[in-house]
């Protein structure tokens, strides 16, 4: 088969390799789409981080040049040994979080949290070929919902944002802001607003302003920096509840603590990439309740994820336009994703195409 793989930084290269076998438990997929997100632009252009190319993977055991790809949806075109409840022909989407269903975390319900977590297409092979061998406990079956196969190539990031909405108790009463409205924090906005709160948007794109308002959030605003006006605001009747903050920057840190009012809850989803302070007697006098939320729980949040993309009355080609030919990768997708100027919320990848088309949506 054709698949992307991952030398070491700057490395991707579009080869031919052996077509996956699905082990025990495991389906085979021919994958229809894949998208890519910032993680893999981060690889690309400063890892590996993540990718296990240098240093074996504790979990997977996985070592040497990787295919990357952990947002994807595809049809069953093999079943490993013990699987039941998958039958061939159909039309899954994958979670790509792999727990080992044992361990404390597991027991609680908290998958994402595996002691043994790992993840297709970042700790072993993944989407970014014509076949993937995914574990059947990470995929659910797409036809109950409806939805066009490109959307639901949208339901992993998607259901990312559930989980953070979930872990934030976000509820009708609330009125939520997100901080930063590209990528996760498009999919957030519109998983906020299905909880029927009022939801505003913080980006310094007009633009990603415009889909946030598209997605139902009442208010799209463009920071003006001044902080003293913004707490000032805060303390006014229908301040926010709850913040979400999406960039993993720390002004936007710094913006999102300064709205919360006393008694508010910050959810952090941006992954900062160095340590920042943070004012912990201000969160203790102010009763601030700080949330870290991280990856989803499959069983729960990927389910809802494909609900949340078939409510939605528009097409999602506003958030993902294009899906990419694997040769158009890396000056399409990744170097755009690792310099900061796509031009796009998401970017898909079909590993069939022979050149970059129009998603149908």
């Amino acid at each position: 088969m054709r698949a992307a793989v991952f030398h070491g930084r700057g490395d991707v290269r579009v080869e031919r390799v052996e077509d996956p076998a699905p082990g025990a438990g495991e389906l085979l997929l021919r994958v229809h789409a894949s998208g890519i997100c910032g993680t893999d632009g981060h690889e690309y252009a400063h890892g590996p981080s993540m990718f296990p190319i240098h240093r074996r993977d504790p979990v997977t055991r996985h070592l040497g040049p990787m295919i990357p790809g952990h947002e994807l949806a595809g049809t069953v075109v093999a079943l490993g040994d013990g699987v039941d409840g998958f039958a061939l022909d159909e039309f899954v989407v994958c979670g790509a979080g792999i727990a080992c269903g044992t361990c404390v975390h597991c027991r609680r319900g908290r998958t994402n949290l595996c002691v043994r977590y790992a993840t297709v297409g970042l700790q072993r092979h993944g989407a970014l070929a014509q076949f993937c061998a995914v574990p059947a406990a990470t995929c659910h079956p797409v036809a109950p919902h409806e939805l066009p196969r490109d959307a639901a190539v949208l339901a992993q990031p998607m259901a990312i944002a559930a989980h953070a909405v979930r872990r934030g108790g976000l509820c009708a009463a609330d009125h939520a802001v997100v901080v930063g409205a590209g990528g996760i924090g498009a999919f957030l906005t519109h998983a906020a607003v299905a909880t029927g709160a009022r939801v505003t948007v913080l980006d310094l794109d007009r633009g990603r302003l415009d889909l946030a308002t598209r997605l139902g959030a009442q208010a799209a605003v463009v920071p003006d920096g001044d902080l003293p006006v913004r707490r000032r605001l805060a303390l006014e009747p229908g301040s926010p509840t709850i913040v979400f903050e999406v960039t993993g920057r720390p002004a936007g840190l710094a913006t999102a603590l300064d709205l919360l009012p006393g008694g508010g809850r910050l959810v952090v989803v941006g992954l900062q990439g160095r340590p920042v302070e943070v004012d912990l007697r201000d969160i203790v006098l102010r009763e601030i309740e700080l949330i870290g939320t991280n990856a989803h729980v499959c069983d729960v949040d990927l389910p809802y994820a494909l609900a949340l993309l078939a409510a939605r009355d528009a097409p999602w080609d506003d958030v993902a336009p294009v899906a990419l030919a694997l040769d158009d990768l890396v000056t399409g997708g990744l170097e755009p994703l690792a310099s900061g100027r796509s031009r796009h919320i998401k970017t898909l990848v079909d590993p069939w195409a022979s050149h970059t088309r129009p998603t149908s949506m």
